[in-house]
């Protein structure tokens, strides 16, 4: 299995994600947060939030394109078919809402072979349209050899 650990330490271009008052919505319904800081823009403002207030998990959304840019990236040499999501973390900071543009830059932080089995570590820093960061994201994913 080929593990190429030249490329810890690889960054990739940042993708900005433009968050929008739908998605807000359709995602809070999506995975049932009832909340009306997430549907109601009267509610949100009125708890001093500029726009519909984002879930935290909408943090998939915005990171997404960053993610994905590494998973296919052919230097990486990932096995997408034999490819099993092993984990992610996060600690927010700034709140997301409607209107703001979140720009994620992602980072490669470790890759390891055991037992046949291929691990790769990635980190995401989002930062909104004022510097502001709002997420840190550790990711990690598990690719197994053939066979597995």
């Amino acid at each position: 299995m080929a593990v190429p650990s030249e490329k810890i330490g690889k960054r990739y271009s940042p993708t900005t994600y433009a968050v929008g008052r739908e998605k807000i919505r359709e995602y809070a319904a999506a995975v049932g947060y009832e909340h009306p800081l997430h549907h109601d823009l009267a509610a949100a403002r009125a708890a001093g939030y500029a726009d519909l207030l984002a879930p935290p998990m909408f943090v998939v959304v915005y990171c997404a394109a960053a993610f994905q840019a590494a998973l296919f990236d052919p230097e990486l040499q990932i096995d997408f078919a034999h490819l099993v999501h092993a984990g992610q973390a996060f600690s927010w900071q700034e709140p997301v809402v409607a209107g703001d543009e979140v720009t994620t830059t992602l980072t490669v932080t470790a890759i390891s072979e055991r037992a046949g089995l291929r691990f790769d570590s990635f980190e995401t820093v989002s930062v909104n349209q004022r510097g502001q960061r709002t997420a840190r994201g550790t990711w990690s994913t598990i690719v197994r050899g053939e066979g597995s």
